[in-house]
């Protein structure tokens, strides 16, 4: 038997509602963007992937700031703005005519879309205790695939008949979704702001001196982002996002090694795809039971980290063997993929928010959250030297990478728990002499 796909009744089930909205749209959308910024658009497929580079790289520097932008103003109300700046971001895809209104338009969305995922972690983490989270994040998860799936589905009418008004009528469905999932975000319970203001100056009882001079030191390195200072949670981010390598091996890697290294049918990606959607949407709930602190998380991930290696290992075999053979190879390759997939996602939710102070959880999620637009910028490029250039080497140096990174995560989040766990306190002010 598998877990409900479905969260208890609430907030949590509206997170999930609100995640399903959005997730449709974007399912067609990913299907049909290539196209129809190529085809209806009028952009050369480099200029396309040179805008939605640049995009991304703007969208991942302004995670952070936006992530505290919702803990010092409430995650509620900026996740709600947030979601309709991402459904007008995408509307405007439908009148831009030219390069630079496109890159323009990517930069609003990518800025927005990583904003929006930073401001929704911290809602959570202010709805949810923190024994729940991961499970809440499994649901979501699974609900976030199965909205892929569907307007996947969309996506593939859409490029079936292939006139304009079919891709102008998929933006403006992904649009929508943005604009449903911002309004029922608004009925989620609001949670209060928790940044930390700077004192005035004369709040602790002095208006100048060396002590206030200190304390007022202390309040500006705390108006600076804290994440920036934190070490150990920076080289969890840089592990992680090592582990997210392999986000586009459906969507590139895997049609690059089916349709050069082997003989399977070129209609096997479609199937793979459905097969790791499928298994997410069925599986990750009950995969991320168990895991609900550091120590059950790291060795989550570490179990993941194997069976990646193995999942490689298996790919690698799909090559120079009958085409049934390969297929075969193929289909047992991508369970083990999506059951690592399952794993280390589950593993490195449940670090990203316990090694991140309370207080500052949509600043560390906004932080967190780029190891995702990098893996999405250089995965492609990754994946295609080490799987097509390559071959089998290059199969077993991205399992091997993914094992050490796992393994590595264990020692660098037991520094950030010490952290986390025995914060410094801020020596009291001294009265000023007068």
């Amino acid at each position: 038997m598998t877990a409900s796909p479905a969260p208890p009744a609430g907030p949590q089930r509206l997170l999930a509602l609100a995640q399903l909205s959005n997730s449709i749209g974007d399912g067609a959308f990913y299907v049909t963007s290539a196209l129809y910024f190529t085809r209806v658009v009028g952009l050369t497929p480099a200029r396309v992937g040179l805008g939605l580079t640049l995009a991304w790289a703007v969208g991942s520097l302004a995670g952070v700031p936006l992530g505290r932008l919702a803990d010092r103003r409430g995650p509620r109300g900026a996740a709600v703005l947030l979601a309709l700046a991402t459904g007008l971001s995408v509307a405007a895809f439908l009148v831009v005519r030219g390069f630079l209104p496109f890159v323009a338009a990517a930069c609003a969305y990518a800025c927005a879309q990583s904003g929006l995922a930073a401001a929704r972690q911290a809602l959570l983490a202010g709805l949810v205790a923190s024994g729940q989270r991961t499970r809440l994040l499994a649901y979501l998860q699974s609900t976030l695939n199965a909205g892929l799936a569907a307007g996947a589905v969309l996506g593939g009418l859409a490029l079936h008949l292939g006139t304009r008004t079919a891709y102008l009528g998929v933006f403006a469905l992904d649009a929508a979704g943005f604009l449903l999932c911002g309004a029922l975000l608004l009925r989620v319970p609001a949670v209060p702001g928790r940044g930390t203001a700077v004192p005035p100056a004369g709040e602790h009882g002095c208006e100048n001196g060396d002590g206030c001079g200190r304390e007022q030191g202390r309040g500006r390195e705390r108006s600076r982002p804290a994440v920036v200072r934190d070490r150990p949670y920076i080289a969890l981010t840089l592990l992680n996002t090592v582990l997210l390598l392999r986000m586009p091996l459906l969507s590139l890697g895997l049609p690059l090694w089916i349709t050069q290294r082997t003989g399977a049918a070129d209609w096997l990606v479609s199937a793979l795809f459905v097969l790791n959607t499928g298994a997410v949407t069925l599986f990750q709930v009950r995969v991320a039971r168990g895991i609900g602190s550091p120590g059950s998380a790291t060795r989550a991930v570490r179990r993941s980290g194997w069976v990646m290696l193995a999942a490689c290992a298996v790919f690698a075999l799909s090559a120079g063997v009958p085409a049934p053979v390969a297929a075969a190879v193929l289909v047992a390759g991508a369970a083990l993929q999506a059951a690592a997939e399952m794993g280390q996602s589950a593993g490195a939710w449940q670090l990203s928010f316990d090694l991140a102070p309370a207080d500052r959880v949509g600043e560390y999620q906004g932080f967190f959250g780029t190891g995702v637009t990098v893996a999405r910028t250089l995965g492609p490029l990754v994946l295609t030297s080490l799987l097509v250039e390559w071959g089998t080497p290059g199969w077993l140096l991205l399992g091997g990478a993914t094992l050490a990174a796992s393994y590595a995560m264990g020692p660098v989040a037991r520094r950030a728990a010490v952290r986390t766990e025995r914060p410094t306190p801020l020596p009291a002010a001294r009265p000023c002499a007068t």
